[in-house]
C-alpha cells in the first residue's frame, strides 16, 4: 500500500511553531515511527508553503496513491482550488488537523478540503496522522 502524507503551510515549522498548540514532535520522528508501525506501507512525505505545488501533489498522487493524508494548514480555510483538486481525483483522502479547529477562530470552522475527503480527524496532535493511516488501512 501507499500512502502520501502531504502538509501545507507552516507545517515545515512543526515542533518550532507555538509548540504549546501543536506540540513538539517533527515529521522526520513520525515517519520512521510510522514506517515502524507500518511496515506494509509505503509512504511519501510532502510539504509546500505554496498553493500551486501542493495541487500539483494531489494530481499526481491521486491517481496512483492507495490513500492521502492531508493537512492543508490554513489553506483549508481559504483554498477553493484545494478542495477542488481533492474532488477531482480519485484516491481517498483523510484531512487532518493537528489542533481542534471547531474551538478555535470562527474562520477555521470552515473547510473547503473537508466535503471532498473521505473523513476529517482534528485535535488529537500529531496522533491524527496515525489515526488517518489506520483509517487508510
Amino acid at each position: 500500500m501507499k500512502i502520501m502524507v502531504l502538509n501545507g503551510p507552516n507545517l515545515n515549522l512543526q515542533g518550532i511553531r507555538e509548540p504549546e498548540k501543536y506540540g513538539n514532535g517533527n515529521f522526520d520522528d513520525l515517519m520512521a515511527e510510522w514506517k515502524a508501525t507500518f511496515p506494509e506501507v509505503t509512504f511519501t512525505y510532502f510539504q509546500s508553503n505554496i498553493e500551486g505545488e501542493i495541487i500539483d501533489c494531489l494530481h499526481a498522487a491521486g491517481f496512483s496513491y492507495d490513500g492521502i493524508v492531508f493537512n492543508p494548514g490554513a489553506y483549508t480555510h481559504t483554498s477553493i482550488a484545494i478542495g477542488d483538486a481533492v474532488a477531482a481525483i480519485q484516491t481517498p483522502v483523510i484531512e487532518v488537523h493537528i489542533s481542534n479547529i471547531a474551538v478555535r477562530e470562527s474562520f477555521r470552522h470552515v473547510s473547503y478540503v473537508s466535503a471532498h475527503a473521505k473523513g476529517v480527524i482534528f485535535g488529537f496532535g500529531l496522533k491524527g496522522y496515525a489515526m488517518a493511516i489506520r483509517a487508510l488501512l
